[in-house]
Order: C-alpha cells, then sequence, then structure tokens
C-alpha cells in the first residue's frame, strides 16, 4: 500500500492516458495483483491505493478523514485472514526413501496371464492399476506438498546444514564470552561461501540439464517469484465479474469448448470401413513385451503422471516386471479398439499465452497431462503407422514437412 502517484489511471475501466501509467497497470495484470481502493484519495483523485495478490484477503476499505496536516485521506481496511500457513493436501512420492526393489518383488509375484485372461481392455486396465497402486503404496513413501515459505532451498545440503547449526552454536558461544570474535567471524565466512558455491553449483546443473530437466529448472524459476500466480477474474457473458474458482472452471470449460470442433459422423464411419478394408484384425501385428519394455525404459523420469497415479518415474524402474501386462492390455485394447478410461482422462492446467491475463479467458491455453500407459500406446501405435507408410511408399522423397529427420528449411535447400 501506497501514494503511488498516477492520477490519470481510471480503475473502473483500467486505462490510462500516460505511458508510465499504462506500465504500471500491465505489471499488476502480469503479477496478478488486485486493487480495492475505490474512492478518491486526494482533491477527487485515487492516489492512494491497496494492493493484493490473494482474492478476499483484504476488504472493507474505507477512505475518510486525514491525519495531521496532511492533504491525502486516510484509508482504513481490514486483513480477513490471519498469516498461519496454509496446510497443503497434495502429497508427492518421496523417490530418495523408494524401496523398488520391494515394488519389482510384490508385482513379480502376480501371474499376470492367468489374472487378465478373458478381459477386455478397461477390465485388465483395472486390474493392473489397482496392484500397481498398492505396490507403489507400500514401497515408495508420500510426503506432503510444503508451501513455498516452509520449504527448504533446494541447494540446501545435509553438510551445509550442519555448517549453518554449528555457526548459530558458535555464535552463542561467542555471546556469553566461550569464544573469541576472530572465531566467530572465521565460521561466519566458511558458511558464507560454502552458501554461494551450493547455490551456484545447482543453478548450473539446472542450466546444463535444462533439456532434459525442464521441470526442474522451471520450478526453480518460480520459487524465485515474490507473488502467487492467480488466473482471472474475468467478465463472463453477462458482463459480470467471475471470482469463484467453481465459476473460473466453468467459464473456461465453455471457452475451451467453444472453439473445439469434432469430427462429423459420416466421416469417421467411412474411414473406418476403408480401415478395415486395408488391415483385418487378425492381420494386426502383436504387441510384443520387449518392444513396451524398450518405450518404459526411454520414459523422461522428470515428466508427471496423469490422473491414473502411474508415475514415468515409477514405470521405467519397474519396466522389466510391468511389461508383460501392459503389453496384454495394449493388445486387448489394439484387438477390440476399447479404450481404458484412465486413458481419455487428462489434468488440465492453463498456460498464459497472449492479450492481457486478466481480460479473457480465451487468452489462455489448455495442456493436458494424460496416463503415461495410454502415451506409450499412442507411440506403439503411431511406429505401426510409421512403417505401413514407409512400406506403402505413401510419403514420397519430396515430403519434408512433418516427416522425421527432414524440415521445410531443408527443403528450400534442396531446391537452391
Amino acid at each position: 500500500m501506497g501514494d503511488f502517484n498516477h492520477p490519470d489511471i481510471c480503475w473502473k475501466g483500467n486505462t490510462a492516458r500516460h505511458a508510465q501509467s499504462r506500465r504500471f497497470l500491465q505489471s499488476i495484470d502480469d503479477n496478478f495483483l488486485t486493487q480495492v481502493v475505490e474512492e478518491p484519495t486526494r482533491r477527487g483523485v485515487l492516489l492512494d491505493l491497496v494492493l493484493t495478490n490473494k482474492e478476499g484477503l483484504v476488504g472493507d476499505a474505507k477512505v475518510g478523514g486525514s491525519l495531521g496536516c496532511s492533504d491525502h485521506e486516510m484509508v482504513e481496511f481490514r486483513i480477513l485472514h490471519g498469516r498461519s500457513r496454509a496446510i497443503s493436501r497434495i502429497t508427492t512420492l518421496d523417490f530418495r526413501r523408494a524401496n523398488f526393489g520391494l515394488c519389482k518383488d510384490l508385482l513379480g509375484r502376480i501371474p499376470w496371464v492367468r489374472a487378465l485372461e478373458g478381459k477386455g481392455a478397461q477390465e485388465t486396465q483395472s486390474i493392473f492399476k489397482h496392484h500397481f497402486l498398492r505396490a507403489q503404496d507400500q514401497s515408495i513413501p508420500k510426503n506432503r506438498k510444503s508451501s513455498k515459505g516452509g520449504k527448504r532451498p533446494a541447494w540446501m545440503s545435509k553438510e551445509l546444514l550442519e555448517k549453518l547449526k554449528g555457526k548459530k552454536e558458535v555464535y552463542r558461544m561467542w555471546k556469553k564470552g566461550l569464544a573469541t570474535w576472530e572465531e566467530n567471524r572465521d565460521v561466519v565466512r566458511i558458511c558464507r561461501d560454502a552458501t554461494r558455491k551450493a547455490k551456484a553449483h545447482l543453478e548450473l546443473n539446472l542450466a546444463r540439464d535444462v533439456k532434459d530437466n525442464k521441470k526442474g529448472f522451471f520450478k526453480y524459476i518460480s520459487s524465485k517469484r515474490k507473488t502467487r500466480e492467480n488466473v482471472g477474474p474475468w467478465l463472463n457473458e453477462m458482463h459480470a465479474l467471475v471470482m469463484e474458482d467453481t465459476e473460473k472452471v466453468e467459464l473456461l470449460n465453455a471457452t475451451f469448448c467453444s472453439v473445439f470442433t469434432a469430427e462429423a459422423g459420416p466421416q469417421e464411419s467411412q474411414t473406418l470401413e476403408v480401415g478395415e478394408k486395408v488391415l483385418r484384425k487378425e492381420d494386426l501385428p502383436l504387441v510384443e513385451d520387449h518392444r513396451v519394455r524398450d518405450h518404459l525404459g526411454n520414459l523422461n523420469i522428470h515428466k508427471s503422471m496423469g490422473p491414473d497415479g502411474m508415475h514415468p518415474h515409477v514405470l521405467r524402474e519397474l519396466a522389466d516386471v510391468v511389461a508383460r501386462p501392459l503389453s496384454i492390455i495394449f493388445e486387448r485394447s489394439w484387438r477390440t479398439g476399447e479404450v481404458p478410461e484412465d486413458w481419455r482422462k487428462a489434468n488440465v492446467t492453463l498456460v498464459f499465452k497472449k492479450g492481457r491475463k486478466n481480460e479473457d479467458p480465451g487468452n489462455y491455453r489448455p495442456v493436458s497431462l494424460t496416463s503415461i500407459p495410454g502415451k506409450v500406446m499412442e507411440q506403439l501405435i503411431l511406429e505401426v503407422i510409421s512403417k505401413h507408410v514407409e512400406e506403402k511408399v505413401v510419403i514420397v522423397g519430396g515430403q519434408h514437412g512433418f516427416t522425421k529427420g527432414k524440415s521445410c528449411p531443408k527443403q528450400s535447400d534442396s531446391l537452391l
């Protein structure tokens, strides 16, 4: 809060005449801040502002009276919530204490061929998911996700933590006269240098491995932000301000559905008829265990899991054990055309693309986190389609766009 001295800003229309004031408004939008004072605070102009980054934190803002000789009106407001730390309900897998040997042993005891015999793709997926998650719960502990304020920094190692504890102990001894000032100074310098080296080493590793671990890089960048990223509020079709999370979700769902185009029924049925003529079910290639094992072994452990709770790190570690049941599930889905329900679900998050963040929900794009086994099935289907296209010479050699190992710039070079 304070006197920001932007008299040309119209807070009702969120507009300004001067470029500096427009940059100030853009900075407020970029940091998801909300201004709560509505009445003028000095000579009919609104200069004194109260900004908040959390909805419902500040309320009952009133303007009236003056303090001493000031020509500014006093602003009174209430903080509606205390500073108690919010308890997160999100739990994550603690892979540092994971016992993958126990997990392999639990899943290896199950006779998968007999357990999945005579069942469809949906039922086999449900049986596999039940055993997989139960073994995962028994062998991999879970941690409650810490809030930003209570989480230990990523660069804080056990050795550095012991040094910092030793520094506090030396400081207490120096205050009691049991240690010299030089001893306390030397310990402070050692801890300061060790902290700087730990931070530099972490940032160097993140920058070096950014191609393989983008998630860790952007997580570290987000931890440096001082503000909380919220979405909205937006205006709905009735030009009413949408504030509640449920209303925001419904508005986003309506926006995304309005731009979604589904395939027409006649075209789909025609495609199926042509597909049956080209490739019959008995001619479909088998889903072999070693191919599934290879795909599981190449999973990126830094990726997030889908709504089914199967983490790519766990699937990669257990590739030798789960390749057999997954190949059976893929085979059933391939033969029958039945897609398990978990593969059709997704956890959707928003990514800002263009425009103003608090203006239009259409300025955001949805990003879906789907099932990892479903993605492996997609890769297997892609391999078969690509092989069929290459053997039948469907794509000529001059095709460069959307072709592996080729690109449009290479095609331009070939024409020169």
